[in-house]
């Protein structure tokens, strides 16, 4: 489907963002989940265009020969397979109008062309009307998952044999009833806040890194691993480091406690502020950290997937 074709409303035609787009963009995404938190959307949109390239695209929809510009949504490259969808925002004047489809057909197209068998998403869990656009445009309920927020504490102390072996860490995650329900996903290391298939390398390259931690109980029971960190602006003006790791999987609630203390303990080394660790959603691993005594987000994050593969989708 071309770009120009991809909407339902003639006047409207999809392309790639300009940086003269930014005013436009930051006027319509100032507010878009009103009382419930800020839009990370006007702090990113112009290095989302700078950095545009072979690997990223930007998109937006205008309406009227370039009147206005109406949408936005951005597609990354993560591995030569798997493309991530982000940002999708339309303009509340204009919504019901077709806009949303059509900007994620352009996204797909254009995935599809740069080799893409699979394009994902990230949508909150109380967003209704994300969650049917997505599936309205091809995709499908991949996964869901939680956040742990252990607080960062340089002299923590996990109650079992933390390592840092990465043969040990991939057997067991193959294995795992936590890979089999996050198919295989974890925090991309490239690409802040977007799921990409954890591979054997990125554990071996954690280890070398000192970033990984191997719980060990008369065999492997569980880990996890520093995936990047991420700096952000502060209600006060200043700025807050995140700490983002990974995944946290384990079998037991007593390697629950040693894996967010592992965290715990390297987040307050590094310095962060703050902790967010990629957990399955589920009544058993979200009991284990609440039993732990540590933080855990108030509802989960869905993950859908698009077989690109599938001529029925776009």
């Amino acid at each position: 489907m071309g770009l120009s074709g991809s909407t339902s409303d003639p006047a409207f035609t999809v392309r790639q963002a300009r940086a003269a787009d930014e005013d436009a963009v930051v006027a319509f995404t100032g507010d878009t989940w009103g009382d419930r938190h800020g839009d990370y959307i006007p702090d990113v949109f112009a290095r989302w265009v700078e950095t545009d390239g072979p690997d990223q695209r930007t998109f937006v929809v205008d309406v009227d020969d370039g009147a206005d510009v109406a949408g936005v949504i951005q597609g990354v490259m993560l591995t030569d397979t798997e493309a991530w969808a982000q940002g999708m925002r339309v303009n509340p004047a204009y919504r019901g109008r077709g806009l949303s489809p059509g900007l994620s057909y352009a996204l797909m197209d254009w995935a599809r062309g740069r080799g893409a068998a699979v394009c994902r998403n990230m949508v909150f869990s109380w967003n209704v009307a994300g969650l049917g656009q997505s599936r309205a445009v091809g995709f499908e309920p991949a996964t869901e998952f939680r956040w742990a927020r252990p607080d960062p504490d340089a002299d923590a102390a996990p109650d079992l044999d933390v390592s840092a072996d990465p043969a040990a860490a991939w057997a067991w995650w193959t294995a795992s009833d936590a890979r089999s329900h996050l198919r295989g996903l974890a925090m991309d290391a490239e690409e802040s806040w977007a799921c990409s298939e954890l591979r054997r390398e990125q554990l071996r390259e954690a280890a070398d890194d000192d970033r990984l931690f191997v719980v060990n109980d008369g065999g492997t029971r569980g880990f996890s691993y520093r995936a990047y960190d991420d700096e952000r602006e502060a209600d006060d003006g200043g700025t807050r480091t995140w700490g983002v790791y990974g995944v946290g999987a384990w079998e037991t609630s007593e390697a629950a406690r040693a894996v967010l203390r592992a965290v715990a303990r390297d987040a307050g080394r590094q310095g962060y502020d703050d902790v967010r660790v990629l957990i399955p959603e589920g009544v058993r691993p979200v009991s284990d950290v609440a039993a732990a005594r540590e933080g855990v987000s108030e509802e989960p994050d869905f993950v859908m997937s698009a077989d690109l593969t599938d001529p029925d989708v776009a």
